[in-house]
């Protein structure tokens, strides 16, 4: 055995990894999700996103113009809304990176160079620099804490939003685009 593997790979930094994603769960809700001000936007938002695609839904090629102001009317209303709650949920965004920071600082020291799981793939070429960070050796189906920590913040956190009932609707998403959504059809009628 290498001096500088442990002889006994089991995980002693899941327990770490799997509490601070209800820690950041909390933290969001205590400044966001409770919040009188985030529930009125997020109702509000819900239902001008129905209403909006149902007119849409009812509204023919041959629409007066009437009808297509009040359309584009009611999307820049959801537009404003939206963005009022993206503003309300980054005062969170911005303790839980503080937060979140000191704690990478601190897991970084105490698993440097540990082997804290055994992949059961060898990752993608691209990948390896991280799924082996700071660990000795070739094998690369040894993964080092950053990548199981990310792993598990990236399979866990929408799921459990999902759960709580935290995360916007598909209506709302389907309206409101996104950096990574298919942008608004805010041109259809034009």
């Amino acid at each position: 055995m290498s001096p500088h593997r442990p002889e006994n790979t089991n995980n002693h930094c899941c327990p770490l990894v799997d509490p601070t994603r209800p820690q950041h769960n909390r933290i969001t809700w205590v400044l966001v999700y409770r919040t009188e001000k985030y529930k009125r936007l997020k109702a509000e938002v819900e239902k001008q996103s129905k209403k909006l695609e149902k007119k849409k839904e009812t509204i023919t090629e041959s629409a007066g113009r009437q009808q297509k102001k009040k359309i584009e009317r009611q999307e820049e209303k959801l537009k404003n809304n939206n963005r009022d709650l993206s503003m309300v949920r980054m005062k969170s965004m911005f303790a839980i990176g503080f937060c979140f920071t000191a704690l990478m600082g601190m897991f970084n020291s105490i698993f440097d160079g540990r082997v804290v799981a055994k992949l059961p793939f060898v990752p993608l070429s691209y990948i390896q620099g991280l799924s082996h960070r700071n660990l000795l050796g070739e094998d690369y189906t040894d993964c080092s804490f950053i990548f199981l920590y990310i792993l598990c913040t990236m399979s866990i956190r929408q799921n459990i939003q999902k759960m709580l009932g935290l995360a916007p609707s598909r209506a709302a998403t389907k309206q409101a685009g996104g950096f990574l959504g298919p942008p608004p059809q805010a041109a259809k009628f034009s």
